[in-house]
């Protein structure tokens, strides 16, 4: 239903020492820079940066994680380790480094990309949920499949466009919190048939220039294009 990530919003309380930051330490290009607004390219998909204001506003302490080729992990590593202090975790071989940026949002860098670019996409986002189950069946209506619930946390795992981690309030690795009012963009083959798979459980539906803005029960805003 939903064929690809389009954008993952940020709120900066600061956009110039947040745009700063992702270009100068992760090399991240301008794609366009507009009235609060910052898109940068993280690959296959853009990172926007956004000042409170407008709505939706940009997900706040939201953990999320870029892709680099397995080749190039070492060479991030080495290079932020001289800036941050760095949390590590071994995925059964494929690694991430954990770190801040000035907006208290978890960056995670893992080892997972195709490509030759040093980042090549984001291929994981973490959101903040009240109810777990009432969650997982909203994005589940959406395509999305379970590839792993948590045993000792709150949390569940689901394939799809891009890895999505529902977590109910609780500090994960590198005391990474889930992102609430996050504003994430999806590429639909049929955007209104996939605002229709959730109307009944979304708190609002309604057009936006060349798609559909859906607001899940947790606040976070899906764009449907």
């Amino acid at each position: 239903m939903l064929s690809g990530l389009r954008w993952l919003a940020l709120e900066a309380k600061y956009l110039d020492r947040a745009r700063e930051f992702y270009t100068t330490h992760l090399d991240l290009s301008m794609v366009s820079e507009g009235d609060g607004e910052v898109v940068l390219d993280a690959g296959a998909a853009n990172l926007v940066l956004r000042e409170p204001g407008t709505v939706p506003r940009g997900g706040v302490h939201t953990h999320y994680a870029f892709a680099t080729p397995p080749d190039r992990y070492d060479e991030w590593y080495d290079r932020l380790a001289e800036s941050f202090d760095l949390a590590e975790f071994d995925f059964g071989g494929a690694k991430s480094l954990y770190f801040y940026d000035p907006d208290g949002n978890c960056v995670e860098i893992g080892g997972v990309g195709d490509g030759e670019a040093a980042i090549t996409d984001v291929f994981e986002i973490v959101l903040e949920v009240e109810d777990l189950a009432r969650a997982e069946s909203f994005y589940r209506s959406l395509g999305f499949e379970v590839v792993d619930r948590g045993d000792q946390r709150r949390r569940v795992r689901l394939g799809g466009p891009v890895d999505l981690e529902l977590w109910e309030p609780h500090l994960g690795i590198a005391d990474a919190r889930g992102g609430l009012h996050a504003d994430v963009g999806f590429a639909a083959d049929d955007p209104a048939a996939a605002a229709d798979a959730v109307r009944d459980a979304a708190c609002a539906v309604g057009e936006v220039d060349g798609g559909i803005r859906v607001r899940d029960p947790d606040g976070h805003y899906l764009t449907f294009q």
